[in-house]
């Protein structure tokens, strides 16, 4: 194909996705071109974010993307996708018809990716709805499906897991921390009063997050049998661990999450893991007085844009924000018993 810029400034993997879109599914080079210039201008917004660079600069227009790997890729995620369509809708000015042909495009490239060359497990855009057919939020659970989902690990009483599992799930409620977050936490990470606890974030940037009541117990409790319990000659300084007293996989920790939502009957509403993070930062909003740049460091968002599409947000400081949430005061044994 003629195209009307120069193919070799664009990463291997995209070229070769052009490649594919021409001579396979025998799209036109109208098509492609665009896919083209649609995933350059999202690779660029994500290595601006990454610089620093301003969104509406001339730099902006003279990123060099050929840099963008395969690792590169790997580390995108739906929260990234969300925010370049935010960003082609307020800064861009695009449509919805605009911002849906980008998304195809993005669409396209991570299918291309997971699908026919498997070089992929994952596809964050997968689950992603195009703005022509709807502009609604990601689901989230309201207070009672989240009191009903502690309650299925609570009484679980077959599980070997279960004060592990509380402790997680209570953790991703309270604090909203991403699956590749939790477990990546070292047990030094952990404050000796568990009062807070350190997380790695994307970039490997590090941020701490202060733990309410729920959190602190249902900590507690698990820290009691990590250190002296059943985990105590685990040869790792892993926090979460698996039934192997290895460090516990997000594959692992999304199986987990699963189970106890069909045990909680919540299986048929498509909830998953990510879903426990955005509930943490609704039930913040709805029910505390969280300012939303307060939530933005809480949730680790580089942009302020990206935890304005996460959430309808509201004010405090990071600490009083955590006790804001309805679920600080949970327990993991009913009091009744």
């Amino acid at each position: 194909m003629a195209y009307s810029f120069d193919i070799k400034t664009f990463p291997p993997l995209v070229r070769e996705f052009a490649s594919y879109k021409s001579a396979i599914q025998d799209q036109s080079e109208k098509t492609v071109s665009e896919y083209l210039l649609d995933l350059r201008t999202f690779f660029r917004f994500l290595l601006a974010r990454d610089g620093r660079i301003s969104v509406d600069s001339k730099e902006f227009e003279e990123i060099d993307i050929r840099s963008v790997d395969l690792e590169y890729i790997r580390n995108i995620t739906a929260e990234d996708i969300y925010e370049f369509l935010l960003y082609a809708d307020s800064e861009r000015g695009n449509q919805a018809s605009a911002r849906s042909r980008k998304l195809s495009a993005i669409k396209g490239f991570f299918k291309y990716l997971t699908v026919k060359r498997m070089m992929l497990e994952e596809n964050p855009a997968a689950n992603i709805e195009s703005p022509k057919k709807a502009k609604a939020l990601p689901k989230y659970l309201t207070l009672e499906e989240s009191l009903d989902l502690l309650a299925a690990i609570r009484n679980d009483k077959d599980s070997d897991n279960r004060v592990r599992d509380y402790a997680i799930v209570t953790l991703f409620l309270n604090c909203g921390m991403r699956v590749s977050e939790l477990v990546g936490i070292d047990i030094n990470d952990v404050d000796r009063f568990l009062r807070s606890l350190t997380v790695t974030g994307k970039g490997n940037k590090q941020r701490i997050i202060y733990l309410n009541d729920a959190c602190r117990i249902a900590l507690g409790d698990y820290m009691t049998e990590r250190l002296e319990g059943k985990y105590k000659k685990a040869d790792t300084r892993a926090l979460f661990l698996s039934s192997r007293s290895q460090r516990i996989s997000v594959k692992t920790v999304q199986w987990m999450v699963y189970k106890y939502l069909d045990m909680a009957g919540l299986e048929s509403k498509h909830y998953s893991v990510h879903k426990l993070r955005h509930t943490a930062a609704t039930l913040m909003y709805q029910t505390g007085n969280v300012d939303v740049r307060v939530l933005k460091d809480i949730l680790g968002h580089e942009q302020l844009n990206t935890t304005q599409i996460y959430t309808h947000v509201s004010n405090r400081s990071m600490e009083e924000a955590m006790a804001q949430n309805p679920l600080a005061t949970q327990k993991p044994t009913d009091d009744e018993e």
